[in-house]
């Protein structure tokens, strides 16, 4: 698989963004404590929300999602394409961001994407226009003998399965403890948090902490866990 697959398999921009936000709150419910591999902030910049993956091993994607479309980066540390897999001087594979529009060329030289020294650190980048039907991908000529040469199917595993079963899955691995589907089905289709919910996922995290991280991510309450007045 690679950035090619993904571009064909992903979802519409605002799907995708629930899809985000869904993922980035059930963890934080999960592990309310500590680093979560998924997050999200709505308020990335003035105009732009993001979609943050990181995995604690070197792995990592960023979502940005601007009213002119949406621009991924990935990076898999173990990838042929890595920029510091072959030259003295890292530098992008051939392809990866050579053909990223200009209206998304901001992102490859943000600072949050790219090393000290200036470097994208990335192997595969997609991008979308508001206005387009699908996402797009750069014209790359991969190294034979490789399954996942950019780390495509590694890094963005639930979000080619977007089921609330897949998040379990990856949930009882990554953290050892169950996570219940109906609470996580909740989540998924987006629908406002309770208390109910909250405990049938974690039954020993404090509601102001997940007042707060729904604030954080952007995801909504009902009416018993909204914050009142006062």
């Amino acid at each position: 698989m690679t950035a090619r697959d993904i571009a064909a398999a992903l979802p519409g921009i605002d799907t995708l963004k629930d899809l985000c936000r869904s993922m980035a709150m059930a963890e934080a419910i999960l592990n309310p404590d500590g680093e979560c591999v998924y997050s999200y902030s709505p308020q990335w910049s003035e105009t732009e929300e993001a979609a943050l993956m990181r995995n604690g091993s070197g792995d990592e994607y960023d979502m940005v999602f601007a009213p002119d479309g949406a621009y991924i980066r990935g990076f898999d540390h173990e990838s042929p394409l890595s920029p510091y897999h072959h030259e003295d001087v890292p530098r992008p594979w051939p392809g990866v961001l050579d053909s990223v529009p200009e209206a998304f060329r901001r992102h490859v030289e943000e600072p949050a994407f790219t090393d000290e020294d200036g470097c994208p650190v990335v192997t595969v980048c997609l991008w979308r226009a508001a206005d387009t039907p699908s996402w797009e991908t750069g014209r790359i000529t991969f190294p034979e003998g490789h399954p996942d040469p950019d780390g495509s199917n590694r890094l963005f595993e639930l979000l080619l399965d977007p089921t609330p079963e897949a998040f379990q899955t990856f949930a009882e691995d990554y953290y050892e403890v169950p996570a219940d589907i109906e609470a996580l089905r909740h989540i998924y289709d987006l629908r406002p948090l309770g208390r109910r919910d909250v405990a049938a996922l974690n039954p020993s995290v404090d509601a102001e902490t997940v007042i707060e991280a729904a604030k954080v991510i952007g995801y909504p309450l009902a009416v018993d866990l909204r914050p009142t007045a006062g």
